[in-house]
């Protein structure tokens, strides 16, 4: 298969390679050429495209080694979250947080900036403890928080290397329930947006832009024990039983207050079913939470012109961070995200639109989704972009790993 999961980006690659060791991969570095990490293929664009050899990491062994003293799990970069989490779960431990699907690979959900939701809960790429890449010399480094360039290297977007195993925090097991709210009004909403954003260790609103009513609530609660009780009400709205904001399918993990393992109610998804819509197209954008409310205002002005091409919304949250080119960089975020009908035209008229009106907001697209930022606007509104590049050069000199759309946007210096 060339082309991603959604089938709606086709690679030009003229090589694709899968991969089963970290010296093949070593060996196709070492001999010439560019050369990109390629994943589960849940990016939109063509980020990770080359002109040179796709590696796809996910025939790696995921050579799972759990350190239970430092609480933390090493694992290979190709490795489904889903497939981590059930390993995890077996031993009596857990990740803080997924993201909607447990399909998507650590390497490349973490070097993009990839989450979940919770006001306190980090990006995925927040739990990476070290990294071990293949460098643009053919050898195999680590890097490990807390050292020079750590920083700039988790949200990498594969710029400076082929990232073959990841070490992340890891904590004991817990368990989650699912419930879902619906009535709650847009004027209740943004005059308390943290009132539904922290009902529950991680929320997220499915809405079409419609009104009165925001949409659908979804929470999963950590629980201490399974009896802890939950609101009835939230806001305006209130608790509902049997209904799912995406309806139905027998891909969704159990909602209706059902108490659960963590890694079966933390994504939206189930492992064993396809995930979300498929024939679709992801946009996404991080706001500040102090501008939040201004933000949704702006695109709640745009519903009846987007609504075409909508498929849904789904609003998120994530805590600060200090990772360069994170989403969240040093910004408490509220996360906009847009599942779009396959109509490439269409899409491209609404994104237009929703970054026009969110470009006072100085809002952040994620990097694996399709947006319409050029290198001037990914720079203002990233403040460590500059320096960032500075270390993908120092990195990678030649730009073995740089390809077309990491030099459009200026993550890549032009060759």
């Amino acid at each position: 298969m060339n082309r991603n999961w959604a089938g709606t980006y086709e690679y030009t690659a003229p090589r694709i390679v899968t991969a089963t060791s970290v010296d093949e991969i070593r060996s196709i570095v070492a001999g010439g050429g560019r050369a990109r990490a390629l994943g589960t293929r849940h990016s939109f664009t063509d980020l990770p495209d080359t002109t040179g050899t796709l590696v796809d990491v996910t025939g790696l062994p995921p050579d799972f080694a759990l350190d239970a003293d430092a609480q933390t799990v090493t694992v290979g970069a190709g490795t489904r979250y889903g497939e981590l989490a059930l390993w995890l779960d077996e031993r009596g431990w857990a990740l803080r947080n997924m993201g909607s699907l447990p399909h998507i690979n650590v390497g490349g959900a973490t070097a993009t900036g990839t989450h979940g939701s919770g006001d306190r809960n980090g990006v995925l790429s927040t739990g990476v403890r070290a990294l071990r890449y293949v460098g643009a010399d053919a050898e195999v480094r680590e890097i490990r928080r807390g050292e020079p360039d750590f920083d700039a290297l988790v949200v990498g977007l594969g710029a400076y290397g082929i990232t073959v195993a990841l070490t992340l925090d890891v904590v004991p097991s817990y368990r989650v329930r699912q419930d879902v709210y619906a009535g709650v009004s847009w004027d209740a909403a943004l005059a308390d947006w943290s009132a539904v954003t922290g009902t529950a260790y991680s929320v997220s609103v499915f809405s079409r832009w419609e009104e009165p009513s925001i949409g659908y609530v979804w929470t999963k609660t950590r629980l201490e024990t399974d009896d802890d009780p939950v609101p009835t009400a939230l806001l305006d709205g209130a608790l509902v039983v049997g209904e799912s904001p995406l309806g139905q399918g027998d891909n969704i993990t159990e909602i209706g207050g059902v108490p659960g393992p963590w890694m079966l109610r933390l994504p939206h998804f189930r492992l064993d079913a396809e995930p979300s819509f498929g024939d679709e197209i992801q946009s996404e954008y991080f706001v500040s939470r102090a501008t939040a409310a201004d933000a949704l205002t702006a695109v709640r002005r745009l519903g009846d012109s987007i609504r075409p091409a909508l498929i849904w919304t789904e609003l998120r949250t994530a805590a600060p961070d200090g990772l360069w080119l994170s989403g969240a960089y040093e910004r408490d975020s509220v996360i906009i995200h847009f599942t779009w009908h396959n109509r490439p035209d269409e899409v491209a008229e609404a994104v237009a639109l929703v970054e026009a009106a969110l470009e006072p907001f100085a809002a952040r697209p994620h990097w694996g989704k399709f947006h319409r930022f050029d290198a001037d606007r990914i720079a203002s509104v990233h403040p460590r972009l500059v320096d960032t590049r500075a270390v993908f050069e120092r990195l990678d000199p030649e730009g073995v790993f740089s390809n077309a759309h990491l030099e459009r946007l200026g993550v890549r210096r032009a060759r």
